[in-house]
């Protein structure tokens, strides 16, 4: 990933960025994002409960926000799209806008609970412990519960998905505070 007046771009196969100052809950995460062509493969990672040694790490141990507008071109399903909780989640509604127009989730971790709204619309409501579906391909993450507080990163997926990431902002819920743990 590089960053260019301010806007960080990710380049190349899968990789990540993930902020190691402390562990986010009970908080709010605004992410601005827009990808390069109408569609790129992506995602924003929550609940990393450790600090990820290799890339594919918070997939399997955390949650990844997914973003990709039309899953169906890789084979995949309404599970993996633009807002959900990547292989878990089915979307309450549809709300992405295709590139290069910029999106916006609003991911609301509030102790087990995990919301999204996706450009102002509820996409997703997840509570640990709901239901999810068997896992269809052997890159998904296997289902248990995550922890109330985790790291935070940024994804790339693939060579030719390109996402520019503008703006990342965290705030309280005003419950317990934002971080708990390892603090740097």
């Amino acid at each position: 990933m590089t960053v260019e007046n301010g806007i960080i771009q990710t380049h190349g196969g899968m990789g990540l960025l993930y902020w190691d100052g402390q562990k986010f809950g009970n908080c709010t995460i605004r992410v601005v994002f827009r990808m390069e062509k109408e569609n790129s493969n992506a995602g924003f990672y929550i609940r990393i409960p450790i600090e990820p040694r290799e890339a594919w790490m918070p997939v399997w141990y955390g949650y990844e926000v997914q973003i990709d507008n039309h899953p169906e071109t890789s084979g995949e399903d309404e599970y993996h799209s633009t807002g959900m909780l990547y292989a878990f989640t089915k979307p309450l509604a549809i709300a992405w806008k295709p590139g290069p127009e910029w999106n916006e989730f609003e991911i609301t971790l509030d102790g087990d609970r995990t919301v999204v709204m996706l450009n102002g619309v509820k996409v997703t409501d997840f509570k640990e412990g709901d239901s999810v579906p068997p896992r269809k391909f052997d890159y998904e993450p296997y289902p248990g519960i995550r922890p109330e507080y985790g790291y935070i990163g940024m994804q790339n997926h693939g060579e030719h998905d390109v996402v520019f990431y503008k703006e990342i902002a965290v705030k309280p819920l005003g419950k317990e505070g934002t971080s708990k743990g390892d603090k740097k």
